[in-house]
């Protein structure tokens, strides 16, 4: 696009444009306009390129991160199972005793399961999991415990407390993992 300066000011005494006897194309402040709009689209090509290779950096420090937390994840994995093997070893012992067929094997197959037990809640609570308190006697809290029946009872003072378990409950902290199934008391006629 050709620009021509028709400004009679701008002109010399011969009509013609001052200078060096070339027409200029174009005005002086076009020139610095596309000069600045250069140096802007340099800016920007710049300010892109760096944020292009922040975002890549920042997605392969995501993409580190996830493959971290997943070898975490199966690191801690592996070792609750390691710790669960020795419990299984444990109750292949019981078994293995009890198979000798001998009445002294019976009792030793009783102390043997009661001893695997005792070791598989300890490492139950090496976890943070902790039985819910369900005996009998305790009032029902819907919170922690389950009602699965209604046992009727003769003192109404009694009503409300739980006077039996039919299945333990757990809780690691405050959140309950299964909740204790138990039969409560009810005075009245039992409700089925």
């Amino acid at each position: 696009m050709k620009v021509v300066d028709r400004r009679w000011w701008a002109r010399g005494d011969d009509g013609e444009q001052p200078g060096s006897g070339e027409p200029s194309l174009k005005p002086t402040y076009v020139e610095e306009l596309e000069r600045k709009v250069a140096e802007r689209d340099k800016q920007v090509e710049e300010y892109l390129s760096k944020y292009r290779q922040a975002s890549q950096e920042f997605e392969d420090a995501r993409a580190r991160m996830r493959k971290e937390l997943a070898r975490d994840a199966e690191r801690n994995r592996r070792e609750v199972l390691v710790s669960l093997l020795e419990v299984l070893d444990n109750l292949d012992r019981a078994v293995d005793a009890a198979k000798s067929g001998n009445a002294a094997a019976v009792d030793s197959l009783l102390q043997g399961v009661d001893m695997v037990r005792q070791q598989f809640r300890s490492k139950l609570e090496a976890f943070g999991v902790r039985r819910i308190d369900a005996g009998e006697g305790t009032t029902f809290d819907p919170l922690l415990h389950e009602a699965v029946t209604a046992v009727p009872v003769d003192n109404p003072q009694d009503e409300g407390r739980i006077v039996g378990v039919v299945r333990t409950g757990y809780q690691i902290g405050d959140e309950v993992l299964r909740p204790a199934l138990v039969a409560v008391a009810k005075s009245g006629q039992p409700v089925d």
